[in-house]
C-alpha cells in the first residue's frame, strides 16, 4: 500500500469561537482525559503535564492489581465527534492485506499504544511506545470570503513525545503538534510496518 494523496500536512491555525461550537452528545469513551476544562491549558497545545492535585488524580488509571498509569494527554475543548454525514475509517496495512478497519466516528479521540489497558488502538510492536500517538478530532473554525465563520470537525494527528517517532506520508511527525489529518493520509508508528489509511467515505 503506498501512501496518501500526497497532500502537504500543515499545523493547525488558530480557532476563531470555538466555544461558540454547538454542544456535542457525549463524545468518547476514551482513557484519554476527556473535558478537563477546569485546566487552564491553550487551546492549541496539549498538556501532557500534571496541574495540581486534581489534575494528578484525574489524569491517572489505577488497575485491579493496585498499579497506577498516567496518561499522557489530555482531550482539547474544542473535542467533537464526527457529525455523522462525515464516515471516518481507519484501514490497517500488513503488506497488502487489510487486516482491521476501524469505524473513527464512534468516538472523538483514539488513544494508539501498547498500554492496553488505557489504549484505544493497540500497536504491540516492541518500537511503539505505551501511550505513543493520537488520532483526535477537532471542531474549527475558519472564515469564508464573505467573513463569515464555517465550522467543521476534522481530524488530527498527535505524536505523545514517542520514542521513534510517527510517520505520515512518509514523514517523521513534529512532536506534542497537532497535524490535520486528509483523506487518504497514511500513518505508520515506530519501525512497525503496518500501515494505517484514514479515509474519508464520499457522499452519497
Amino acid at each position: 500500500m503506498k501512501g496518501g494523496n500526497g497532500e502537504t500536512t500543515t499545523p493547525i491555525a488558530d480557532i476563531d469561537g470555538a466555544d461558540e461550537a454547538p454542544t456535542a452528545d457525549p463524545r468518547s469513551d476514551s482513557f484519554a482525559l476527556s473535558k478537563g476544562e477546569e485546566l487552564e491549558k491553550p487551546k492549541e497545545k496539549p498538556n501532557f503535564g500534571n496541574t495540581g492535585l486534581l489534575a494528578a488524580a484525574s489524569n491517572s488509571i489505577t488497575q485491579a492489581d493496585g498499579t497506577t498509569i498516567t496518561l499522557k494527554y489530555h482531550e482539547p475543548p474544542e473535542a467533537r465527534k464526527p457529525p455523522p454525514r462525515d464516515v471516518w475509517k481507519l484501514f490497517v496495512f500488513k503488506g497488502p492485506d487489510i487486516i482491521d478497519t476501524i469505524e473513527l466516528g464512534t468516538r472523538s479521540c483514539w488513544l494508539i499504544g501498547r498500554e492496553l489497558a488505557v489504549v484505544d488502538l493497540p500497536a504491540e510492536h516492541p518500537s511503539i511506545s505505551k501511550q505513543h500517538a493520537v488520532i483526535q478530532f477537532r471542531y474549527t473554525e475558519k472564515r469564508n470570503e464573505f467573513g463569515d465563520k464555517i465550522g467543521r470537525v476534522k481530524p488530527y494527528l498527535i505524536d505523545l513525545e514517542s520514542a521513534n517517532g510517527t510517520m505520515l506520508n512518509g514523514e517523521r511527525v513534529p512532536e506534542s503538534r497537532y497535524l490535520e489529518l486528509r483523506n487518504k493520509d497514511l500513518i505508520q508508528f515506530g519501525s512497525s510496518t503496518r500501515e494505517y489509511v484514514i479515509m474519508l467515505a464520499p457522499k452519497e
